[in-house]
Order: C-alpha cells, then sequence, then structure tokens
C-alpha cells in the first residue's frame, strides 16, 4: 500500500513540476536572459494593432505628474490639437485597462482619483467615462462627449500599469507631427556590448544603445544623439553616470555591418528616471525600401560609471567589499541592494525624510549619490518600515542634476509629519547576473528550498548544496537577497523533507562565513575549492525560506535613561531569581538571612517598526514554563544587558536572557494580537511594544562587585540573530554611566547606528560628567 501511495505521489508531483514548468508564470524568469552567442534569438513575436472603429477619432496618451514609477501617472489626452485631462468620475478598472494597453503595457494594476499626481491643466477632455475593457482606445469608451464636464482638475484620475510590456507593441505615429510633446514608448531598451573587452565584463557598462520596436531590436543613430539621452539611460541600467567613449574604434565597427534604425531620435533633459519620461525626438529619412536611414551617422553608443560596488577590478572581477567614506545619506530597512528607507545626516544625527512631494526625480538623486543609476521606485507612507529620531528633511524639491539629496530645495519644518510618512527609494542597479549562479530546490513554493549553488569542477560547471554546519540567518538573507526574493525568515540545517536535485546532493560549498551585507553567497567567507563537510549534503544541505517583508525591533532609549536606578535587594527575596541565573556568579557566597545585592534596574520597551510581526522562532512545544514568572518564555536568548569598562571590557552581566514576548501597547489603529497570560500566542505586532518594567524579576545587572567608576551600558536585542530581522544595526542601545558607590547617572542614550561614526567615536572616548546632574541633550 505504501509503495502505491508513494508512486501516485511521485507521479502527481512530476505533473505539477510539468505543467507549472510551461505555464507563463514559470517561463516568465527566463524572459530576460540573455541568448548565448550563437544561438539564434527567437522569432519576434508579430503585434497585430487592434483596429479602430472608423467613427472614433485618433487620440494619443501619456502618463504625467509627479510619478513615483515610471509607468504610472495623471493620464493626460491629446485630442483637437492639444492636451488635456480626465475627470475620475466614474472611470473604473476596466478603463484603467484600456490606457495601460493603448500605452503598450499588458494591463492596469490601478487607478488613482483625485489629481493623485498632481492637478493637470488646460482641458479637461473627458468625464464619466464608461469602458467595459475591451476597448482599443479610450476614445471608443462613452463618455459625456469630448470637452463636456462639470469637473475641476483637482479630479484629474491617474493610473498604475504594469511593468510588462506588450511584446511586439508598435508605436503609432501617425499623430506625430502635430504633437510637440510625445513621450517615447517602446517595448525594450538594452546596452548591447559590442567591443570584445565589454562582451566578456560584468556588469556590460558600454554598448550601442538598443530598444525594441515591432518585436525587433534596433539602434538608434547618434546624430541628435547627446550626454543627456545617454545619463537617462545609463541611469535605467543602475550606473550613476555616463563617460565619454572611443568612437573611431565604433565607426569602424560600424562600417562592416550594415545597421537596423529605429526611425526616431530621443530627446531627453537629463533628469529622467526612465526614457518613457523622455521626449520622441526627429523623425529619420527613409531610402528606398523604407528603412530608417542615418546618413554620416552611426549606431548612438553608451558608455557608463559603474558605482564603487560594482566597479570591476582587476583580481577578481569586482570589488568585494570597500570602506566608505561617511555618507550624507543612507538607505536602512531594505530586503534588496540599492533599496531602503532614506535618511540623512544632519548635526552628526542621522534622521528621516518626510514623503510630502517624494517622487522619481528626488529619489533619483539619492539614488546616484549612493552609487546606485536612477530610481526604479520612490516609496512613500513608510512602506520599508519606520525609522527613529528626527524627520530632518520634508518637501523635497529636486531638478535631478544634484551631487547631493541636501543640495536640493527642502523644508526642514516637519510638522505634520510622522514617521508612518517615512520616504524610501527602490534604485536601479546593475544586472550582476549572481542570482543564475544560485537556487532553491524542493521547496513547496518559489521563496523556499534546498540552496544549491553553481560551482566549477574539474573544469565544468555543477549544481552542487551548501554544507549547513553553523549555516544561520545571516547567511540565509544573503541567499535571499541574492535570489532577489527579500529577506530570510528561516535557516534550516536539514532539508530531507525537501527534494532538491539528486544529482545536485554532492556539496559544493562549506565553511560559509557572511557579514550579512554581500551580494552574492560567493563573496561570503568559505573554504574554497578545499570542501570539509563530515555530516554530507542530500538531507544535511543548507536551506532557506524568504519572506517579502520582515520585522525591525527597537529599544526606547530614552526611557531606559529615565527609569535607571539602584536597589540593594535583600537575598531572601532574590530566590527565584537566583535558581534563574539572574544574578552575578559571586552570589553563590551571599547570605540568604542577612546578605543583599546591589542590582541596577531599568525598564526596556522593545517596539516592532518592521513591516511583518516579530514571532519566536520555536514553536509552543519548544516554549519553557517559569514558576518565578507564571508564564512560558517563547526565547530562550533575547536579550543582553551588559556592563563594560572604557576599553569595552564586559565586568558585568544581566541574565534576563529568556523572554515571553506581547503587545503591551500599540500605536492607536493597531490592535494588539499577542499576549503570555493562558499560554497565549507570543509575538510583537507591526506598531507595537513589548514593555519589561524595572521592578520584575531579571530587568537588572548585578553590580554587587563593580567598584565606582565611568562604565558604558549595553543592551543587545535578539543578539544571535535567532529571528530575521529587517535591520540589525539598531539592535543594539548604549548609554554612558557613571557610579560613585551610592548613586547612578545614566546618559547619552542611543540606538546603534543613530550617530555619524565621527559622533560615535567621540562618545566611546568621552571623559564623562563634571556634576551630579544627568546631562540634557
Amino acid at each position: 500500500m505504501e509503495r502505491f501511495l508513494g508512486f501516485n505521489h511521485n507521479h502527481c508531483f512530476i505533473a505539477l513540476l510539468f505543467v507549472t514548468s510551461l505555464s507563463p508564470l514559470g517561463l516568465a524568469q527566463y524572459e530576460h536572459w540573455p541568448y548565448l552567442p550563437g544561438y539564434p534569438e527567437p522569432p519576434p513575436q508579430v503585434y497585430q494593432p487592434p483596429q479602430r472603429p472608423a467613427n472614433v477619432p485618433k487620440i494619443q496618451l501619456r502618463l504625467a505628474g509627479q510619478k513615483r514609477k515610471h509607468n504610472e501617472g495623471r493620464v493626460e489626452v491629446f485630442y483637437s490639437g492639444e492636451w488635456g485631462t480626465v475627470c475620475d468620475d466614474d472611470f473604473s478598472i476596466h478603463a484603467a485597462h484600456v490606457v495601460c494597453r493603448e500605452l503598450g503595457y499588458v494591463e492596469a494594476v490601478s487607478w488613482l482619483p483625485s489629481s493623485k499626481y498632481g492637478k493637470g491643466e488646460g482641458r479637461i477632455w473627458m468625464d464619466n467615462v464608461h469602458c467595459n475593457g475591451k476597448e482599443t482606445t479610450l476614445a471608443a469608451c462613452t463618455s459625456n462627449g469630448w470637452g463636456v464636464t462639470d469637473c475641476k482638475h483637482t479630479e484629474d484620475v491617474g493610473v498604475v500599469c504594469s511593468e510588462k510590456r506588450i511584446p511586439g507593441f508598435k508605436f503609432d505615429n501617425s499623430l506625430l507631427n502635430q504633437i510637440e510633446n510625445m513621450n517615447i514608448q517602446v517595448e525594450d531598451i538594452r546596452i548591447r556590448a559590442i567591443l570584445a573587452t565589454y562582451r566578456k565584463r560584468v556588469p556590460v557598462t558600454e554598448g550601442y544603445v538598443e530598444v525594441k520596436d515591432e518585436g525587433t531590436w534596433k539602434q538608434i543613430c547618434d546624430k541628435q544623439w547627446t550626454m543627456k539621452n545617454s545619463r537617462v539611460v545609463c541611469g535605467m541600467f543602475g550606473f550613476p553616470s555616463e563617460r565619454k567613449y572611443n568612437a573611431k574604434v565604433y565607426k569602424m565597427f560600424a562600417s562592416r555591418r550594415k545597421p537596423n534604425y529605429w526611425a526616431y531620435s530621443m530627446d531627453c533633459t537629463g533628469n529622467e528616471a526612465h526614457i518613457s519620461s523622455c521626449k520622441l525626438g526627429n523623425h529619420l529619412n527613409v531610402d528606398a525600401e523604407k528603412n530608417a536611414t542615418c546618413e554620416n551617422g552611426m549606431p548612438a553608443v553608451v558608455s557608463c560609471v559603474p558605482g564603487r560596488a560594482f566597479a570591476p577590478s582587476s583580481h577578481s572581477g569586482f570589488r568585494k567589499a570597500f570602506r566608505q567614506e561617511q555618507p550624507l545619506v543612507r538607505l536602512k530597512g531594505g530586503a534588496n541592494t540599492g533599496e531602503g528607507r532614506v535618511e540623512v545626516l544632519k548635526n552628526g544625527e542621522w534622521g528621516t525624510v518626510c514623503d510630502d512631494n517624494w517622487n522619481l526625480v528626488s529619489a533619483s538623486v539619492v539614488c546616484r549619490e549612493l552609487g546606485f543609476g536612477s530610481a526604479k521606485e520612490a516609496i512613500t507612507g513608510a512602506r520599508l518600515g519606520q525609522g527613529m529620531g528626527p524627520i530632518h528633511l520634508n518637501e523635497i524639491d529636486c531638478t535631478g542634476f544634484e551631487k547631493s539629496i541636501t543640495d536640493c530645495k527642502f523644508n526642514t519644518e516637519s510638522q505634520g509629519c510622522n514617521h508612518e510618512e517615512d520616504a524610501a527609494v527602490r534604485c536601479n542597479i546593475p544586472a550582476m547576473g549572481f542570482q543564475n549562479q544560485l537556487r532553491l530546490s524542493g521547496g513547496r513554493n518559489p521563496y523556499e528550498g534546498r540552496v544549491e549553488v553553481l560551482a566549477e569542477r574539474n573544469g565544468t560547471l555543477k549544481w552542487g548544496t551548501v554544507c549547513s554546519e553553523n549555516w544561520s540567518t545571516v547567511e540565509a538573507m544573503v541567499v535571499c537577497r541574492q535570489l532577489g526574493l527579500g529577506f530570510a525568515s528561516n535557516a534550516f540545517q536539514e532539508t530531507w523533507y525537501w527534494h532538491g536535485d539528486i544529482t545536485a546532493d554532492n556539496v559544493v560549498m562549506s565553511g560559509v562565513k557572511c557579514s550579512g551585507t554581500e551580494m552574492s553567497l560567493s563573496h561570503c567567507r568559505h573554504d574554497g575549492a578545499d570542501v570539509s563537510c563530515p555530516r554530507g549534503g542530500g538531507r544535511f544541505g543548507a536551506g532557506v525560506s524568504c519572506s517579502e517583508t520582515a520585522p525591525d525591533l527597537v529599544l526606547n532609549a530614552e526611557l531606559v535613561e529615565q527609569t535607571a536606578y539602584l536597589e540593594d535587594r535583600p537575598m531572601f527575596m532574590l530566590q527565584c531569581a537566583f535558581e534563574e541565573n539572574c544574578l552575578a556568579s559571586s552570589a553563590v557566597n551571599t547570605s540568604v538571612t542577612s546578605g543583599y545585592r546591589r542590582l541596577l534596574r531599568f525598564s526596556s520597551q522593545i517596539h516592532n517598526n518592521g513591516q511583518s510581526d516579530f514571532r519566536p522562532k520555536n514553536g509552543r512545544h519548544a516554549w519553557v514554563w517559569h514558576d518565578c514568572h507564571r508564564h512560558y518564555h517563547s526565547m530562550e536568548v533575547f536579550t543582553h544587558y551588559d556592563l563594560l569598562n572604557l576599553n569595552g571590557t564586559k565586568i558585568a552581566e544581566g541574565h534576563k536572557a529568556s523572554f515571553c514576548l506581547e503587545d503591551t501597547e500599540c500605536e492607536a489603529d493597531v490592535q494588539k494580537q499577542y499576549e503570555c497570560a493562558n499560554f497565549g500566542e507570543q509575538g510583537i505586532t507591526v506598531g507595537c511594544w513589548d514593555v519589561y518594567r524595572h521592578d520584575i524579576d531579571c530587568q537588572w545587572i548585578d553590580i554587587t562587585d563593580i567598584p565606582p567608576g565611568d562604565y558604558l551600558f549595553q543592551v543587545v536585542i535578539n543578539p544571535n540573530y535567532e529571528v530575521a530581522e529587517s535591520d540589525y544595526s539598531n539592535n543594539v542601545m548604549k548609554c554612558r554611566c557613571r557610579y560613585d558607590g551610592q548613586r547612578i547617572w545614566m546618559y547619552n542614550c542611543h540606538i546603534g547606528g543613530s550617530f555619524s561614526e565621527e559622533t560615535e567615536q567621540k562618545f566611546d572616548h568621552f571623559s564623562g560628567l563634571t556634576n551630579n546632574k544627568v546631562s540634557t541633550r
């Protein structure tokens, strides 16, 4: 019976795998892979433009306004010689589909009313628009009539289209001569390396600019090509700037082959984040065979300057690590390289940016400043997690050519802003091909599985497993980032329940140790060719599960400073704490009847500022009952409380290791989900905090044996990285501390990473207080 069931199960699995591999979703991941030299590209898909009914006027559409992605914006219509807008009354997702398809996108994702992309100008051409979604043009939908409306521009409608373009899309150029500001609409764009030196290099930084038009790749005539155009193209491919190239070499190459030119030129101002925001330039002349010609010209070439993290080096192809100068801007809380919450440095302290007026142009300044390309998306509403500390900038207005976001116009007043409006960005980064060197195998979905890497063995590339010895969340984070799957939610040291590729069972990578910031697993320290893995691969291969979101725990430093005090507590009242190892080792010699311990007490308030709930690593079956606290503890090691001397040596430690996690309080619009009582579910909800009051057992450091002096007080949350978080740098809180033998002062408490490196160094070597007052900040 078992054999029979197993047979059926395997056949079900094979059938499912076969079906999914043929599905459009299964094939989608291979669409952008380059074709190897010598392999012909598939024939272009023939796009059949829909036939416009004879009684429907010809119009042209564009997406305008304050964009946060290139494929969204205010809907504008060119009719009767002028551009106008569309009112949001009766507008629907069906109408949005029609707009997006007319612009060459596969479909609409959503639509937005009430001039979300800013108020348009001129006529409001359409009102009370009704579409069934099958119309070939927006002009074919019913409305009140052209220009008949009772709307104002505060009701201008906008749409968000899918990023996927219609294969073989043909640009309708019939109104070109009547329209001055026609936006570029092409199916795709690429930089094709021509010279041998660039064909071998990753990433591709120089080559022909080619656009996909009617399903065919075409070159662009360089007669009207400018460095502004190059800047936009380089930005789209993840490069912060452009440079000059050797034109003579390309002239020689162009003279040997007949180019296939695109029929238009490109006219960019240089601050666009995507060519779809550039204007269409002049129409090229055509020859007798109706092909576009480029008299005395050649195909346009771009040469891009990669950011430092992606720059090729003579030794390894690119730099694996580099020491950056202290930047004025940084990205925090993002899952992938080149994305995160925008934070700026002002007066030595890091703060966030309010999302009022936040758009692609301003976001692109941040991206280029950090060595990436232009912005792919300007993100609002703290979607990549809330920051802490001050909000430094508001209402940012950039031209797009500034060297730094701090050079833009902005408002330093942040009234009306809070951390729920923290701005973030997703930048274009160069295609390094890292995702092709790694795969997850055997999982129930694409976000989990056994980790398999492509490694060279005896001159051939082979897939194999990674040794799971010491495999942790930090290494799993690198894997998920490399595959573009977000954060790691779990790291697995046994994967026998995931049946990976049997030919990839051999271990090809061992001794992996990552810092967590690497872009590829191969950049982490590992054993190289000398693989050593006593347990072997197969069922003991390393595995991961990934998630698009993660929690982010941050301690309230101010509360620690406000609540710290000393207590001399009789030993007979500390028996429970003694049994739980919450006292210093010398407590064993303290008299139970007459002795006491000196305790540094404080409250801790731990916030979850991330995008998903913080849940303990262990399931309920592994929770431990604590008789003293009368509840279950779900995490054996959740915090470290330490007292350090000024050299950084630990001289006392708290043993408040195991915790029960619950929502003590939440923000106004957030519901509590977790509580410790009655064997309840444990965790910390996004927007909630868990409070451990100063007066409960083990919420202290035993300083009975510590002499008077100046010290550093430190709290570390989730110290072993047992649970994945979007940002570990803010898990540390430090305070300066002065103890005179009877009293204690806690001051300058702050979260790790909240100050500049220079300020942090001064903190570590600060001489201390000169009086008994707590310093004002």
